[in-house]
């Protein structure tokens, strides 16, 4: 989906113009791909826009570069107001949001130690990741041939820029073959995840997802799920799936930042439950974009308010 450009992007401390946010080739991440990152949305709500779970996700970010020895050089704090700043300053109600921090230009070689750390956050307007349609149609996915890499390769706490590659591999595995989306399996053969998404099975009216063992990342829409599911008085486990629980699962639908919770209707051209969108999926699908458009006041700390 092609960005559309806007006008301000923030780059370490200050706001530029789109055409001048640059960096030099010589750049470390771009060489090494060392760089954390998040991906993040804020929704039109009555109050303006409000960024969903931001110091949640902040968090997040400042762990992912503990684990790769990266110092951040803004607190959590003044990247919050810069989330508010670039949001405001391109004046949109409603827009996909990325952190960035990534090792500069310094010393070129594997050790990252001497580039300095480089943060930006941009915004832009982005709608359904998967496409309109794919939000009550479904999407169809293969399970990819590529592995989730292991938890000792490359650790899936992280939300790491290098630790894409695979999922890159896998999604145009997929894209190639006629599919919207890829699953990949870990190395002994369990569910992990999509290319960039969880992932839940709904079986007899329980919902079940990979634990975060399988190499599955954290996510906080997975989390944000679970905890919306239990309160309209869904079952939820964390436990291992291998591949024919999808083909045999009632309902399985994917959850992240950029594909919100978007159902699949066929897995390995086996039609899942109906072929569509479920109802277990399209009433959890209602709950989360109530809560994330102010309109529950259960979730209303899960929201950042840019005009506050």
């Amino acid at each position: 989906m092609p960005i559309t450009e806007v006008e301000k992007i923030w780059m370490d401390g200050e706001l530029v113009a789109w055409q001048d946010a640059k960096i030099h080739v010589l750049s470390h991440a771009l060489h090494y791909g060392s760089g954390v990152f998040e991906g993040m949305r804020a929704y039109e709500t009555v109050r303006g826009p409000a960024v969903w779970h931001l110091d949640a996700h902040l968090e997040r970010m400042y762990a992912s570069a503990g684990i790769y020895h990266m110092d951040i050089p803004f607190s959590k704090q003044e990247l919050v107001q810069a989330t508010k700043d670039t949001i405001t300053a391109n004046g949109l109600d409603s827009c996909y949001i990325r952190p960035l921090a990534f090792r500069g230009y310094g010393e070129m070689g594997v050790n990252p130690l001497h580039a300095p750390v480089n943060v930006v956050v941009a915004v832009w307007p982005w709608g359904a990741y998967l496409g309109e349609d794919a939000l009550e149609q479904g999407v169809r996915v293969k399970v990819s041939s590529w592995k989730r890499a292991d938890q000792n390769t490359l650790p899936s706490a992280a939300k790491a820029s290098g630790g894409y590659l695979v999922s890159i591999l896998a999604k145009v595995e997929s894209l190639k073959a006629g599919y919207d989306e890829a699953i990949l399996l870990n190395h002994e053969g369990y569910i992990a995840e999509g290319s960039g998404e969880n992932i839940f099975v709904v079986k007899d009216g329980v919902l079940s997802t990979p634990p975060t063992s399988v190499a599955a990342l954290g996510g906080i829409t997975r989390t944000s799920v679970v905890t919306i599911a239990r309160d309209l008085g869904f079952e939820v486990i964390e436990r291992n799936l291998v591949r024919t629980d999808l083909y045999l699962a009632d309902e399985v639908f994917f959850t992240g930042t950029a594909a919100e919770l978007t159902p699949i209707r066929e897995v390995d051209d086996r039609m899942v439950g109906a072929g569509h969108r479920g109802p277990v999926t399209k009433e959890l699908q209602d709950a989360f974009f109530s809560a994330t458009r102010g309109e529950d006041p259960r979730y209303g700390g899960w929201l950042t308010y840019v005009k506050d």
